[in-house]
């Protein structure tokens, strides 16, 4: 049984981000003992997408301002068009996520999330999975493509869309296991 009590889980976020990916990974991440800390663009509450329609509003826990990557053990970018579209041309938001990859942190993106860490420049090299419609996006930016439920590649974790969500909560959970935040120096 998996234990993450102690570990703190950034989640990146904001308007239009899709409401399975966003809620159905937070609530695996606490069941499994993890504290959940939504970041987003603004303060107050973002509002998920789901079914063609405006979702769910979840309050935001930090701004972008606020959060400080060596605060968490790791991060999801939940996907939606919108959210990672919007995420992806703030910078403050792309040196958020790419400061996981710099501090060797836990990473996990599906769906339209990785379009984030095509804008961050850390796909170069890797392989992963996201929704099909990234797949020349990935390619271009030195990534390879792949058509898979879930791709854990060293501390990334990605998959396609929502209906891999319980593979992809899989991976992650067991990817965070036996990971400590480093101490503030």
């Amino acid at each position: 049984m998996t234990n993450l009590t102690g570990k703190k889980i950034a989640i990146l976020a904001t308007d239009g981000f899709e409401q399975s990916e966003l809620l159905d990974p937070q609530r695996a991440l606490q069941a499994a003992g993890a504290e959940t800390r939504i970041v987003s663009l603004k303060k107050g509450t973002i509002t998920g997408w789901t079914a063609n329609n405006w979702g769910e509003a979840v309050a935001v826990d930090l701004d972008i301002d606020e959060a400080k990557a060596e605060d968490f053990d790791g991060l999801l970018l939940p996907g939606g068009v919108m959210n990672p579209d919007r995420l992806r041309i703030n910078p403050k938001a792309v040196a958020f996520a790419r400061a996981f990859f710099d501090t060797h942190k836990i990473v996990a993106a599906i769906c339209h999330g990785p379009w984030l860490l095509v804008e961050a420049g850390i796909v170069k090299g890797r392989t992963l999975t996201a929704w099909p419609s990234l797949r020349t996006d990935i390619v271009n930016a030195g990534g390879k493509w792949v058509d898979r439920e879930v791709v854990s590649e060293e501390r990334l974790i990605t998959s396609r869309k929502p209906g891999d969500i319980p593979a992809f909560n899989r991976a992650f959970i067991n990817a965070l296991e036996g990971v400590s935040v480093k101490a503030a120096a």
